[in-house]
């Protein structure tokens, strides 16, 4: 029976090959007991974890190896959709052979890519992405209860969008360091909202904590209090001499921009600076991996270049040497 006789065309083949062949035929469906643990020296370890917005829940089990902390075998129960049990049954195969540590830091997003036909083709229609959500949430209830301790240990902040696993710090950052002025330019740039939409704004198919058009103003609200403040508290940037406009623009680099470029491998540094109709022209120079990296024409200049207009001052602009 093809896909359009069973579900009205085009929401059906939003679906996967993949996802259709978990629903039907789940590999690692069922549960494991304290005799397998046995069997195995293994520690058995049970979670149970439920997503109030959508009435779905998992049951995880594990058995792992005291020893080396790896997870020997990974089955679950799933109480929910198709899309829940599919997520749930890649999301136990992705745990097998993976340390407890490994395997928390297993995505909603991994376990969706691992469900796709192609890599560029989502496995499940935007609104079905907190499924793969849930099976993120019960692998850290896992780890929680093996390690002994509250599940807030895995969450390392507050986060926006459950479906990207985006954070409301990183938001905020993005929107800072590149003027964003529009929720599509957030989206562009986090991901953020790209699936089910209702971190966008309220009426949703979920109530959040927050939506991304409060984050937007209340973001735009304080760069535009820090730039006021700045320019009250601070003496004109075209009043310093050229040595401490070198200082102000290196502190600002050295604190905002260099973090982001030492995680890959890269870095830059200040060449020159030189005076020019009203400007002060800097010019800067990439070391490590950002030396010949594409993005650092495009992509890391524009941040740059913005990081120094807004930290410092709108009359700077950046050249490459």
């Amino acid at each position: 029976m093809a896909k359009t006789d069973l579900i009205g065309g085009s929401l059906w083949e939003q679906y996967s090959e993949k996802v259709t062949e978990r629903m039907n035929h789940p590999a690692f469906m069922g549960e494991l007991t304290e005799e397998d643990a046995a069997a195995k020296g293994a520690e058995l370890v049970i979670a149970d974890y439920g997503a109030d917005s959508c009435g779905d829940a998992v049951r995880l089990y594990w058995l792992v190896d005291p020893k080396t902390g790896k997870i020997l075998d990974a089955k679950y129960k799933s109480f929910g959709c198709g899309t829940a049990i599919a997520s749930s049954d890649v999301m136990a195969e992705m745990c097998i052979g993976k340390t407890v540590d490994e395997a928390a830091r297993i995505t909603n997003l991994d376990v969706e890519k691992a469900l796709r036909d192609s890599p560029d083709q989502p496995a499940v229609p935007p609104q079905k992405m907190h499924c793969s959500v849930l099976a993120y949430d019960v692998i850290k209830k896992a780890a929680s209860v093996y390690k002994n301790v509250d599940m807030s240990v895995f969450e390392d902040e507050e986060i926006v969008c459950e479906c990207a696993q985006v954070s409301l710090s990183t938001i905020k950052e993005v929107i800072k360091l590149n003027d964003l002025k529009t929720v599509e330019e957030i989206t562009q740039y986090t991901k953020a909202g790209a699936f089910c939409k209702s971190c966008i704004r309220p009426g949703g198919h979920e109530n959040r904590k927050f939506y991304l058009v409060d984050i937007l103003a209340d973001t735009r609200a304080e760069m535009e209090k820090e730039r006021l403040n700045t320019a009250a508290a601070k003496k004109s940037f075209l009043e310093l001499t050229l040595i401490q406009k070198h200082k102000e623009v290196e502190k600002v680099i050295e604190q905002y921009v260099r973090p982001i470029l030492n995680n890959d491998g890269g870095s830059v540094e200040v060449m020159d600076m030189k005076e020019e109709g009203g400007k002060t022209i800097v010019y800067i120079r990439y070391l490590g991996a950002c030396m010949g990296c594409a993005a650092s024409t495009t992509g890391t200049f524009e941040v740059i270049r913005n990081t120094l207009k807004q930290k410092v001052d709108d009359s700077i602009e950046v050249q490459l040497v």
